[in-house]
């Protein structure tokens, strides 16, 4: 994504949740990072509000493959996007990781936080379900959080 996406996006974000995207620190300062960060010899560790929060994406995630294959309807999908959302807006609140790793879940939140964008848009627009997933799907190569499987495995 280039760097002016990459800022629209992220201000996007931030116009979610004005002011509680900001509490802990300036989110819009990680729209300059642009080069993928490889995953640590030792996965990060998580603390309980990041591990809620990508929780409950990973949970909301996982119901939307019923919107994939029919089973559920627009509303219903809407309704997971807005958690995924809300799950969002309060990891940017409490953000409380070292600058490398909140650059990494910012790499991976904004373009998650694109794709639920676009879904709200374009309910029939199902590529974006997978797109979310892709954002988030490095998650657990880079932070060790027991609800989310090493890739390659399955999560929760």
């Amino acid at each position: 994504m280039s760097p002016m996406k990459l800022s629209v996006v992220l201000l996007a974000v931030l116009a979610v949740a004005p002011g509680a995207a900001r509490a802990q620190h300036d989110h819009a300062a990680h729209a300059h990072v642009t080069q993928p960060v490889p995953p640590p010899a030792q996965r990060w560790s998580t603390d309980a509000a990041l591990r809620d929060g990508m929780g409950r994406i990973h949970t909301a995630l996982e119901e939307l493959r019923h919107y994939e294959m029919g089973h559920m309807d627009a509303t219903m999908a809407l309704d997971r996007v807005g958690l995924i959302e809300q799950a969002a807006t309060d990891i940017f609140a409490k953000c409380k990781l070292a600058p490398e790793q909140d650059a990494v879940l910012h790499g991976m939140l904004v373009p998650l936080l694109g794709a639920t964008q676009k879904l709200k848009t374009d309910p029939q627009d199902m590529a974006q379900v997978q797109a979310m997933r892709n954002a988030v799907s490095d998650y657990p190569r880079y932070f060790d959080d027991p609800g989310w499987a090493v890739a390659g495995g399955h999560a929760r």
